[in-house]
């Protein structure tokens, strides 16, 4: 199954050494130009590690740059003014519903509209936690994914965060059963 994505993801999956995860949980990933620019292309112009990470899937091929019609890119506009969100977001947005896939997105208002759209949404820690259950990684690399991007000023609460170890403790416990 393809998924569209979002940045967040792309960068965090990064940053914490997890971006090949996308190749084993989705056939393909879709980023529109406009994300393909603001992850790899400013990030390497900013050297950021992360980037040359999202450029190798890239060159790998299961992460693939879809370019959006002139359709979607004007309702693309319009949605982005209307809800008050970046061109990238409204353009992945509408991407994923009209090939009618899950997106992948860290931000809660994109989140929020996906599911008004009917679509299923990931976020990096549904990622990961699915990586878990499939043993792709380990519990502690979910920790270790935390860490990380708590050290990278990575917006998550401590009562989320708590959750998301909560989740992975059931996780593991099923998985030795």
């Amino acid at each position: 199954m393809p998924a569209v994505s979002d940045s967040g993801p792309l960068i965090h999956l990064a940053q914490t050494s997890q971006i090949r995860l996308l190749k084993s949980l989705f056939d393909s990933v879709l980023l529109v130009p406009a994300v393909k620019r603001e992850v790899v292309d400013e990030g390497i112009r900013w050297s950021h590690p992360d980037a040359k990470l999202v450029a190798e899937a890239l060159e790998e091929g299961y992460i693939i740059v879809r370019r959006i019609n002139s359709r979607i890119s004007n309702r693309a506009s319009k949605l982005a003014r209307r809800e008050k969100i970046s061109e990238a977001d409204s353009q992945t947005l509408l991407l994923a519903k009209a090939l009618r896939k899950p997106l992948l997105a860290d931000e809660r208002i994109l989140s929020t509209l996906a599911k008004m759209y009917g679509l299923d949404v990931w976020n990096t820690w549904t990622i990961l936690l699915e990586a878990l259950r499939m043993e792709l990684i380990e519990k502690d690399q979910i920790h270790q994914a935390i860490h990380e991007l708590s050290d990278k000023r990575h917006k998550l609460s401590s009562a989320y965060a708590k959750q998301i170890l909560a989740a992975a403790d059931r996780i593991d416990e099923n998985r030795a059963k």
